[in-house]
């Protein structure tokens, strides 16, 4: 649309005799061309800070055809009036708005991605191709919500033609209804509960064992050591050694071939087997190795005389690998012993102390240890769970909340050497 002009009174007559010839005619504006006319014409034009006057026509009683007659806008109403008038009159069809427009006599249509002008007198149900939908914006994709045309870059989105043909509309479309914003200052925050610290109790109260369970995946294992046990028969004296009884020294791969083996001198590793980073070496001697038969088939560092029974009442203790997790109100140690022997076993705590007792293997080897625990825990809903290859430990908190880790020495140790490197 132009503009607004000044335009005199005069120059309105001729266009008011056209209106007064073809007001009457159903085809001026066809019936299907209601719905595109805005209903309520007396606003201003989108974007045009001016006045629009209305104009009621009157009609004059006689004996004859009913008319309708206009009249002229005076010089002041025309000082304030815009290039596009809005006249309404009553006509046999009820009440018309028209247009009265100066220039090309065109309106902007507003829907969606069309931009093109408009006159009403020629607008179609065709004239206009837009998108009745609105737009998306989803994973750096812009969509019409109409149509599958989707594209990454704004410009071509901004240029995919319409999918829908429609009447031209000089209305812009309502803005789609915002979620209603909640008033933060309204919604008080509740006070925070203040936890209560449970007092820690003794770690040197008297221990209790805490239940078992032995698993399915055990049982098979426990049946097929107890029958290749059953197999082999007990020495009644010791002083009787068998043939071919290896020597129990470690490193030593020597068996018992007759009395002169008492006196043979026996090459055995005093140390314990580490295995660090790869590297596999006796920690009596610096002797390392990457590969595993190389390290079995390393000659003792130390002499002594061979020893052909495993010592009485002297437990074969050795260290296992173990690890801890927990949840909200458990803490899970898993230790990894393979075939563990229940009947010889047994995990035995306070509220704040663990003794870990496990017997596993043909070898009956013991694993032995004792943690001061970093909470508390409930012994009444903890229990020990057997497995075929590791024993998991079961503790239930007695308060739920995080620990920092299992053992409480070693954060006690972290926080002393903070503070000293302050």
């Amino acid at each position: 649309m132009h503009g607004a002009d000044k335009t005199p009174p005069e120059q309105y007559d001729n266009v008011l005799s056209l209106l007064q010839n073809t007001l009457d005619s159903p085809h001026f504006f066809p019936q299907a061309n209601q719905e595109a006319v805005p209903k309520n014409l007396n606003k201003e034009p989108p974007n045009k800070k001016i006045k629009t006057q209305r104009y009621v026509s009157t009609k004059k009683k006689t004996s004859q055809k009913a008319s309708t007659t206009f009249r002229k806008p005076t010089q002041e109403e025309c000082q304030s009036i815009s290039s596009s008038l809005i006249l309404t009159a009553k006509t046999k069809q009820g009440n018309r708005n028209f247009f009265i427009m100066s220039g090309d006599g065109k309106l902007q249509c507003y829907n969606r991605s069309c931009g093109q002008t408009f006159d009403p007198a020629t607008n179609t149900e065709k004239s206009c191709l837009n998108h009745p939908g609105l737009p998306v914006f989803h994973d750096a994709y812009k969509i019409w919500s109409c149509c599958n045309k989707k594209t990454t870059d704004f410009t071509e989105f901004l240029n995919i033609k319409g999918c829908t043909h429609s009447y031209h509309s000089n209305v812009k479309a309502p803005e789609p209804e915002k979620p209603a914003v909640k008033d933060i200052n309204q919604e008080v925050p509740k006070p925070l509960e203040q936890r209560v610290v449970l007092p820690r109790p003794d770690a040197n109260e008297p221990l209790e064992h805490l239940p078992i369970i032995v698993g399915t995946s055990l049982k098979p294992m426990l049946e097929k050591m107890q029958t290749e046990i059953t197999l082999v028969p007990d020495v009644v004296n010791d002083s009787v050694i068998q043939l071919n009884t290896p020597c129990q020294n470690k490193g030593c791969h020597e068996v018992y071939k007759g009395q002169y083996s008492n006196t043979e001198t026996c090459l055995y590793h005093s140390g314990v087997p580490v295995f660090h980073e790869g590297m596999k070496y006796w920690s009596c001697c610096v002797k390392r190795t990457t590969d595993f038969n190389s390290f079995l088939e390393q000659v003792g560092c130390t002499t002594g005389l061979h020893k052909w029974h495993k010592d009485k009442n002297v437990e074969n203790k050795v260290k296992c690998r173990y690890d801890w997790h927990q949840t909200g109100n458990n803490v899970i140690i898993s230790v990894y012993s393979k075939c563990p022997l229940p009947d010889l076993s047994y995990v035995e705590s306070n509220a704040v102390k663990l003794h870990i007792h496990i017997t596993f293997g043909k070898d009956k080897e013991v694993f032995d240890e004792e943690i001061i625990l970093f909470g508390i825990i409930d012994t009444s809903g903890s229990n020990v769970t057997y497995l075929g290859s590791k024993v998991e430990i079961k503790l239930k908190k007695a308060e739920a909340i995080a620990w920092k880790d299992l053992r409480l020495r070693d954060v006690l140790n972290i926080n002393a050497m903070s503070i000293q490197n302050k």
